[in-house]
């Protein structure tokens, strides 16, 4: 299982949506109820799966799910 496709589990579970699908162009914008709360549930989630933690600069500059493979897969380089 590539990056993306464990990030749509979480991005499931987090969201409490079976049928969510994203993608590298993915915004808060696109998912109902992407607030604030649930960005630290999701990022807290994403941690927990990969056992990585993000730096507050590197969670500045994520503005799409695009910038979060990237993290991630930096991190498990």
């Amino acid at each position: 299982m590539n990056v993306l496709e464990t990030l749509t589990d979480v991005f499931r579970i987090v969201f409490d949506d079976e049928t969510l699908t994203i993608t590298p162009e993915t915004t808060a914008n696109d998912v109902d109820g992407w607030d604030s709360l649930s960005h630290v549930n999701l990022i807290t989630a994403v941690e927990g799966r990969f056992n990585i933690r993000f730096t507050q600069k590197e969670l500045l500059k994520q503005r799409k799910v695009g910038d979060l493979v990237a993290d991630v897969e930096s991190k498990l380089a």
